[in-house]
């Protein structure tokens, strides 16, 4: 199971309303938890040597709680937000704004970026990956707070390209 694999995964209980899924395969052991709104919580990948076949253990969705959102409210600010082009995450990681904590944001709401300037660091299994913008504009909303988990496409900053 690759990677791609396991995050599509975690999407799909996130989306099913499923609070915990355990996945033991030949040689490894995968749990994922989430919370009742549906955000993946903790995600487990463990090494093991597993003597048995492909085995899931069942597992009794419950209804998540919804909460009413105004509907006027969204379509405003999607309506606001349509002439913007959206930079999302390529990978799942930690979000981080600086290269450092003592140093200066790679980008801030009001600053010109240009295809191929680094806008933001995703650590994700000890690395640090650069995110580099694809497109030049100038930045009008950071969607995601310092030190954050992001997950893949997942959008970190709205760009006006004009």
């Amino acid at each position: 199971m690759d990677i791609r694999e396991i995050q599509n995964l975690i999407k799909f209980v996130a989306k099913s309303g499923a609070t915990e899924v355990k996945l033991e395969m030949d040689d490894f052991k995968i749990t994922i938890k989430t919370t009742e709104t549906g955000n993946t919580e903790t995600t487990y990948i463990q090494q093991v040597p597993v003597a048995s076949a492909l085995s899931q253990a069942p597992v009794a969705q419950q209804a998540a709680p919804v909460a009413p959102v105004a509907a006027a409210t969204t379509e405003n600010t999607a309506n606001e937000d349509s002439k913007y082009i959206t930079v999302k995450s390529p990978i799942i990681g930690t979000f981080y704004r600086k290269p450092a904590p003592d140093k200066e944001p790679f980008a801030e709401v009001g600053k010109t970026i240009k295809a191929g300037d680094v806008v933001c660091v995703i650590e994700a299994m000890k690395l640090f990956n650069e995110i580099e913008s694809e497109i030049s504009g100038k930045i009008v909303k950071v969607l995601v707070d310092d030190a954050s988990p992001v997950e893949f496409d997942q959008p970190l900053f709205l760009v006006d390209p004009s």
